[in-house]
């Protein structure tokens, strides 16, 4: 990939464009990059009696990005106002972003058939987790070729998430796990499965399922014994279920759990509290029982997870519960 800034300098005596290349590592991704960046740079020019005049420039970031299905119509990456290079530059090297790019140009992509086109994305604002890209908001100008006329294109990127269906046996009666937690968007505390993020873009969706239910609740599953409910969806669905598509792009693993244990442990994980304190988590554990759980929450996790696991059943796909989880 290679970099070409250029850059405007002004005084009130001259203008010029001084061209600047340097190399960066090429990108994996199937397009070609480049940079086009307007910076802003202070401009000391001597006059008489040794008094220097400063003007400073406009910003404008922009990026360039050939994709293989858009021959001939590069895309424009730009950078809303206020953002800064370093946020830019992170906004479009991420792996939201990237997974993004790649989604649009699958075979099921908003760019397959060629009835749509990617014109240009304006990058608005990027929310870092610790060293990691966790928000990216951006708008994309995508247009209906055949009508003209652009499609909504506001996105909320947050990547891949993972949720787990606990499923405890206890004297004959079937309970789920539950975890109660603030949650700011909407205003209140949610009932909701145990779940969370990909911290990074190798896709453990597994081991990341079972890390977050350690967390959350304090039991430990065994990975062997997770089963994925997503994964009986058609291959053409990307075997994902996408909770809020018209805005978000989050993509979501629903894993199963089954196991047996006493009813000692049922009321030692009733109202636990856990939570990684030092990340903001401030988590509360519920135990209800599985025939309520439709009724319990509004968490859309819990009730695609039920539809999935109620489908598998009556079609025989899933396995028998197996050993009890240690807590």
């Amino acid at each position: 990939m290679t970099l070409h800034h250029r850059v405007l300098r002004s005084s009130s005596r001259f203008m010029s464009v001084l061209p600047l290349v340097c190399r960066l590592s090429k990108p994996k991704n199937n397009f070609n990059l480049d940079f086009l960046v307007f910076a802003p740079i202070l401009r000391s020019t001597p006059l008489r009696n040794s008094i220097c005049t400063c003007t400073k420039m406009s910003t404008q970031l922009t990026h360039t990005i050939n994709l293989p299905g858009q021959f001939g119509e590069p895309v424009r990456i730009v950078a809303a106002p206020g953002l800064s290079d370093s946020d830019f530059r992170t906004a479009i090297e991420s792996s939201l972003f990237k997974q993004w790019l790649k989604n649009i140009q699958t075979e099921t992509g908003l760019l397959a058939n060629g009835a749509m086109s990617l014109k240009q994305v304006l990058i608005q604002g990027v929310d870092m987790f610790g060293k990691r890209v966790g928000f990216l908001k951006f708008i994309a100008d995508v247009f209906d070729k055949e009508r003209g006329s652009k499609v909504p294109g506001i996105v909320f990127a947050r990547g891949p998430a993972v949720a787990v269906l606990i499923l405890l046996e206890s004297e004959g009666e079937t309970y789920t796990v539950l975890t109660e937690q603030v949650r700011v968007p909407v205003g209140r505390l949610i009932l909701e499965l145990p779940a969370g993020m990909l911290a990074d873009d190798k896709g453990d969706f597994v081991g990341t399922a079972v890390r977050e239910v350690e967390e959350e609740t304090g039991i430990h599953l065994n990975l062997e014994d997770m089963v994925d409910l997503t994964a009986f969806l058609d291959p053409s669905t990307g075997s994902r279920v996408f909770p809020s598509p018209g805005g978000c792009d989050e993509e979501i693993s629903l894993f199963l759990y089954q196991g047996h244990v006493s009813k000692e442990i049922v009321t030692q994980l009733q109202g636990k509290e856990t939570g990684l304190r030092e990340q903001g988590e401030l988590i509360k554990v519920h135990i209800v029982p599985y025939a309520k759980l439709w009724r319990a929450t509004a968490d859309a996790k819990a009730l695609m997870a039920i539809a999935l696991y109620e489908m598998a059943k009556r079609e025989g796909l899933l396995p028998p519960p197996k050993a009890r989880p240690s807590s």
